[in-house]
């Protein structure tokens, strides 16, 4: 893995200097904090008008309540936010021709790819790591239950991370950061709708297609529920999807 770490951080740093991250960032905390404080609106209404029903009171709770609908709304502003992220990772390394240049050095291009990767991800998870003083004034108001929280939270992180990795294979598609970021969105909206299909189809495709649609496997960490088959798939994704960008940068490297 020589020369991984250099390109750690210097994409780390192109990321930070970039004015996108911290619009993107803004967007992303703004949004869900206006989530978490209408979650929070409702459950607090619903409490007060079930007050004087005790059984309705035992039934109300943050995790069904608040948490996991807080989590559900974030992958959604993940899905808008993600591209925006990746979509200059490899795309303006070949429009402004330094990917030759990257081709010059002693590294492999499965160092930069990962270097790009991990950069990418480290800079999405300070971002989430925005929404956590939420959550502690969450736990100092309430009672959460937060081994379903932590479990929320890295569903979150691994969704983030399949995000992030089809990206950064759509920025290496294309020389065009719009057209990367465009193709990044509708390939996330398919997986995003694929299991829709269910009731459409047979039901040997439909197992298929709600096996591949990557909400399904989120409804679980929301839940607070941890199952190996989800975490699986999401780890799958990733390491499929950087399988896909090494093969078309090496093509890149072969065809000169």
């Amino acid at each position: 893995m020589k020369g991984f770490a250099a390109i750690y951080r210097k994409e780390l740093y192109s990321l930070f200097a970039s004015p996108i991250f911290y619009v993107v960032a803004v967007v992303f905390l703004l949004i869900s904090g206006y989530f978490l404080y209408s979650a929070v609106a409702y459950y607090n209404i619903l409490s007060f008008q079930a007050s004087q029903n005790p059984m309705a009171l035992k039934q109300l709770n943050t995790t069904d309540m608040v948490i996991r609908p807080f989590l559900m709304d974030v992958s959604i502003v993940l899905l808008l936010i993600s591209p925006l992220l990746t979509m200059r990772l490899y795309a303006e390394e070949r429009k402004s021709g330094t990917i030759e240049l990257l081709f010059t050095y002693p590294v492999s291009d499965l160092s930069t790819l990962l270097a790009k990767f991990l950069a990418v991800l480290s800079a999405f998870l300070i971002i989430l790591a925005g929404t956590l003083p939420g959550m502690f004034l969450l736990g100092y108001v309430g009672d959460p239950n937060w081994k379903a929280l932590l479990c929320g939270y890295l569903g979150v992180a691994l969704l983030g991370g399949a995000f992030l990795a089809l990206g950064l294979f759509t920025s290496s598609l294309t020389q065009n950061q719009i057209v990367a970021a465009v193709l990044s969105f509708g390939a996330l909206l398919m997986f995003w709708i694929i299991g829709w299909l269910k009731n459409l189809v047979d039901p040997g495709m439909a197992r298929f297609v709600e096996y591949i649609s990557i909400t399904r496997h989120f409804e679980s960490f929301t839940k607070g529920v941890l199952d190996t088959r989800d975490l699986i798939y999401y780890l799958l994704f990733i390491v499929l999807f950087l399988f896909f960008t090494l093969r078309q940068m090496e093509s890149y490297r072969w065809r000169g």
